[in-house]
């Protein structure tokens, strides 16, 4: 637990200090709560940028830290005003680290997130353990974005945090600046409806949802999306932001973080908004955001732009042909099929996304009101927000569907799911800016709410720890069946199977338990792996050279880091009785 809070506090106090201190020398003196969408944009620019050098994230860790020092000493001496928003910063800072605690609460431990809902967060560690090691990784050759690992490895090398609570400090920090990068929409309103408001925007039930599984890259893209409309808002709105000279560089800093983030597919959202944005004051002579200065204004921020993000180009190239994009491919990842676009305006009753309506222990009825209620105000705050020339908000709204469309029509029910988490609060912000006062917009912050905080609390959480070292162990056991023996705890507190059975697939694959060993092995087994302390427990001995096997008849075959591999004496001609592990298998496994 200390450990990923240390994490947590770590990239959020470095994001707003180094947020808030570019938003300063880009002219705006007071507070913007741009600051923590911008900061952790150039954190993880800065990470990215020096996880490589000698020392394997050593100097991103220091580089970060100047970068926060520098910040700090810049804001203090008059570099920009507080304006007092810490104020309300801090409760909603609070209520967010609660509510993004809520599934280590309730698992009662903490560990690696989303084990059982989706497998993905194994290669996440593992091109981690690989980064901080200073080698490469499938990842890494394949031009993934590696931005969000390197800020992980940078918590590794310089705060000594493991790897586990370094990616849980992350995914649980950006569930705490989305909605502090939400209250800059709400400026102005009464104290309680903005709280509530930045809140239920920043953790919508599909941003709450993708959260409980693991997935940091979809959660920061919704981030970024999100503040990029913010910022172009603010650009329209604010005489403060109009006024000064760099306005449009903070949007460029924000898609610089997309970029690290999502790599090319991130920027589609943000050219979107932005383009929409555009044709809108353009076709409406708005001079005042499209005016005097804004050519210069806009060069700048390309040039800011283009300088931060020249070192991935070539990666981002290399990213192009990632299998995930295959239209042709299965497509499923971890879903059951297609997800409904109605998950994204907020209201869906249910611990599980996946699920269809009625699936779950609400009736479907529930799903079809909540969904139809929230469809209602959607419209109407659409028409609300075009009566209040919201045009930032509403060229936003457009792009986010324009993107879902397209990947339902061209795409998989797995990008078509990102792109639902994406869009989702912004769809959030087109109701919550025009009705947050009114009561439907009180009623929509409940049932919204609600069920963010029931996605929150689904979420599974697996083992503390992480080794690349059963991964390691597939090709030893290429042939013949295996049986992994785990322990009660493993396997009763931290959905052990799941793990086990992704890390291991490719194979045939069973899962035991190490107390229940005893005697020969089972007919047809040719491996058995256990972890080293769990058959030290189970059999009450140990030696720090020699594992007693869990069965007799067992040959020491390899010791990996904390597994022991075994094989049977006499290997079996057959398969043997464990079931074959294929990667679609393991990644569907409820």
């Amino acid at each position: 637990m200390i450990a990923t809070l240390a994490a947590t506090l770590t990239v959020c106090s470095a994001s707003l200090l180094i947020g808030q201190a570019a938003v300063a020398l880009c002219g705006c003196r007071h507070w913007s709560w741009l600051s923590p969408a911008i900061g952790l944009a150039l954190v993880s620019a800065i990470c990215w940028g020096t996880v490589r050098l000698p020392g394997d994230g050593l100097v991103s860790a220091i580089a970060v830290l100047l970068a926060a020092a520098a910040s700090l000493a810049y804001l203090a001496r008059g570099g920009g005003e507080w304006d007092g928003e810490w104020r309300l910063g801090l409760p909603v800072a609070l209520a967010a680290l609660l509510a993004a605690s809520l599934p280590f609460f309730a698992e009662g431990h903490f560990g690696i997130l989303g084990t059982g809902f989706n497998p993905d967060m194994s290669q996440h560690l593992l091109a981690g353990d690989r980064l901080a090691g200073g080698h490469g990784s499938e990842l890494l050759s394949q031009g993934y974005p590696l931005g969000p690992h390197a800020i992980v490895v940078a918590l590794n090398k310089g705060l000594g945090i493991g790897l586990v609570q370094g990616f849980d400090g992350l995914t649980v920090a950006v569930a705490v600046l989305a909605p502090l990068t939400a209250l800059a929409a709400f400026h102005g309103e009464r104290p309680l409806p903005r709280i509530a408001a930045a809140l239920v925007t920043g953790l919508t039930y599909m941003v709450a949802s993708y959260f409980a599984q693991g997935a940091f890259k979809e959660t920061m893209q919704a981030l970024f999306v999100l503040a990029f409309v913010i910022s172009l808002r603010e650009v329209a709105r604010s005489p403060d932001w109009r006024r000064a000279p760099l306005r449009f560089v903070p949007a460029a800093l924000i898609a610089v973080g997309s970029v690290y983030a999502y790599s090319y597919p991130g920027l589609v959202w943000l050219i979107g908004a932005a383009v929409i944005w555009v044709g809108i004051e353009l076709l409406l002579g708005r001079p005042p955001a499209i005016g005097p200065g804004a050519l210069r204004a806009g060069l700048l921020a390309l040039l800011a732009f283009v300088v931060l993000i020249a070192p991935e180009v070539g990666r981002m190239v290399e990213f192009h042909n990632f299998e995930t994009f295959d239209p042709n491919g299965p497509g499923l990842g971890n879903l059951f099929g297609q997800v409904s676009p109605a998950e994204a305006l907020g209201i869906w009753p249910s611990g599980d996304f996946r699920l269809t309506p009625g699936d779950g222990a609400v009736p479907a009825l529930g799903y079809y009101l909540g969904a139809c209620f929230a469809g209602i105000l959607f419209l109407y705050g659409t028409i609300l927000c075009w009566s209040r020339r919201e045009f930032a908000v509403l060229s936003g709204v457009v792009a986010v569907i324009a993107i879902y469309i397209a990947a339902r029509v061209g795409g998989t029910p797995y990008t078509a799911a990102k792109a639902i988490v994406v869009a989702s609060p912004v769809l959030a912000l087109a109701i919550l800016i025009p009705l947050v006062r009114r009561p439907a917009g009180w009623l929509y912050l409940l049932a919204a709410g609600g069920c963010a905080l029931l996605a929150l609390a689904n979420a599974p959480v697996g083992p503390s720890s992480y080794s690349p070292a059963l991964t390691g162990l597939r090709p030893a056991i290429a042939e013949g069946s295996t049986l992994y023996l785990a322990s009660d705890r493993l396997l009763d507190e931290e959905h052990g199977e799941r793990y086990v059975v992704w890390e291991l697939r490719g194979g045939r694959v069973c899962v035991g338990r190490i107390s229940e060993a005893g005697g020969r092995p089972p007919q047809g087994l040719r491996f058995v792996i256990a972890e080293r302390g769990s058959v030290e427990d189970a059999t009450g001995r140990g030696d720090e050279s020699v594992v007693p096997p869990p069965f007799a008849g067992l040959r020491l075959r390899q010791v990996a880091g904390p597994y022991v591999l075994w094989e049977v004496a006499t290997p079996p001609r057959d398969e043997g009785p464990c079931p074959l592990i294929a990667v679609r298998q393991a990644r569907a496994a409820r």
